[in-house]
């Protein structure tokens, strides 16, 4: 999986604007962050910029604001936490396009690093929008995807930006595209791949292609209520992709004819609200109640799940 990354292009004294993944957990009545991990992760890629004298724009989401501005979701404390593990000044805007915006990038310094507002605070980042993708490219000269758990995603700052900026990976990007490349090109057996996320829509492609090379996918996540409806099970509340209930059950069809061993929840946590303050009972899954939702997966399953994995 070679790919031209930040060691590639000439970045001195280039606006360099760096699409990284600062999603950090916050304690929503504190507000403070819980988890530093995703900052330290990027900062091999912020510190060789800063070191080769780029000026360092970075760019991240913070949460689900779904194009709203939510004052809990702005990145002003990941600019501080960033700032003391670089020791280094890190400039902070409270938007990430615009006049503004425009000024302070222009304005940076060799070696000075500015993290942008949370992207999603606009509707058009997730919608991949062309006139934002332009606005956030007006800011940089080179562009750089660091963003390893977005860049799935279609959206304007991971790939609508690359249509109108050079674009190399970071050494984040990197590091994962060679440990999965290998993985999947020749990875040890039994093997084993443990899958989640809200839509099965999102992860088909994955799906069919490592259903080829695995001996077991546990699938969880919000995922798993669409195959428990596939297979006959009511999931109460919990979302299902209908449209994809078909498509669910071909790839049980696919996983039985390449003999891998496909594995769903055996219980869950069942609440009747998604929320922190919400009951939860632990309930097969041949026993949800029609009024609650699955919120996880319940001890059995981890412990099933767990011993599949080490195994």
């Amino acid at each position: 999986m070679a790919k031209k990354t930040i060691r590639d292009v000439q970045v001195e004294g280039k606006r360099v604007l760096v699409r990284v993944d600062f999603n950090v957990p916050m304690d929503v009545k504190s507000g403070a962050m819980t988890d530093d991990s995703r900052i330290r992760a990027a900062l091999p890629t912020i510190r060789y910029l800063v070191d080769h004298s780029a000026r360092v724009i970075l760019c991240s989401h913070l949460g689900r604001p779904k194009g709203k501005v939510v004052e809990a979701l702005r990145l002003a404390p990941v600019a501080e936490q960033l700032s003391k593990l670089m020791n280094l000044p890190v400039k902070y805007v409270r938007n990430c396009i615009g006049t503004e915006v425009e000024t302070a990038a222009n304005g940076l310094e060799n070696g000075g690093i500015l993290l942008l507002e949370n992207l999603r605070f606009h509707a058009e980042e997730e919608a991949n929008d062309p006139s934002f993708a332009k606005s956030l490219a007006r800011l940089a000269d080179v562009y750089v995807d660091d963003a390893f758990g977005t860049a799935h995603r279609a959206h304007a700052s991971t790939t609508g930006i690359a249509s109108y900026l050079p674009a190399v990976a970071g050494l984040l990007m990197e590091k994962e595209l060679e440990v999965l490349g290998r993985i999947l090109s020749s990875p040890e057996h039994p093997f084993a791949a443990l899958l989640g996320g809200a839509k099965v829509s999102d992860k088909i492609g994955l799906i069919r292609n490592v259903l080829g090379k695995i001996d077991r996918l546990l699938i969880g996540g919000g995922m798993a209520a669409t195959f428990l409806k596939v297979q006959g099970y009511g999931v109460g509340l919990s979302s299902v992709e209908v449209d994809k209930l078909d498509l669910a059950r071909q790839l049980l069809e696919l996983a039985k004819e390449k003999q891998v061993s496909l594995l769903v929840p055996r219980d869950v946590v069942a609440c009747d609200a998604i929320s922190e303050k919400a009951v939860a009972i632990v309930v097969p899954v041949a026993e949800i109640p029609p009024n609650k939702y699955i919120a996880d997966i319940g001890p059995q399953t981890i412990d099933l799940f767990s011993r599949q994995m080490r195994n």
